[in-house]
């Protein structure tokens, strides 16, 4: 299983749900790849914003080594599942798609923890904060792990 999370640009909660799947990933023994990037290409080559590197740190997680990449349209040939963070970065990514099977691995990481309800995880800096978006990514990556590590 590959895994791609995105938000806009690719330095706060998308490095961070890297980082929480990876972690529990590594913790389950899955054989799974997971990797993020943003819709916007501004923070290209950036290492994620310190307070997603300290939230994560704090909880046992560390991101530091990660560098912002900008989504394209081949990740739909490398990654089985496409995860966005809000309903604008995952209409950004639909719109990329060249068919139904490009579409069909779209999804909105919340889904995973409140099905059905396309909730979006709040950019940290405006909302909620970097701890409380932390615990929310949690939640969905947990639901993740359940719904798919199923399936396999």
């Amino acid at each position: 299983m590959k895994i791609l999370m995105v938000c806009l640009g690719n330095i706060c909660r998308s490095p961070m749900a890297e980082g929480i799947l990876k972690h529990k990933i590594h913790v389950l023994g899955l054989n799974w790849q997971v990797d993020s990037a943003g819709t916007g290409s501004w923070h290209v080559g950036e290492a994620p914003d310190p307070r997603s590197i300290s939230t994560s740190s704090e909880n046992g997680i560390d991101i530091s080594d990660q560098r912002a990449r900008q989504f394209k349209q081949r990740d739909f040939d490398a990654f089985d599942l496409i995860l966005a963070m809000d309903s604008s970065n995952y209409n950004n990514i639909v719109q990329l798609a060249r068919e139904d099977s490009d579409r069909q691995k779209v999804n909105l990481l919340l889904n995973y923890s409140h099905p059905g309800q396309n909730r979006a995880v709040p950019d940290p800096y405006f909302e909620g904060g970097f701890q409380a978006v932390f615990e929310m990514i949690e939640a969905a990556v947990d639901g993740l792990i359940r719904d798919t590590a199923s399936d396999e």
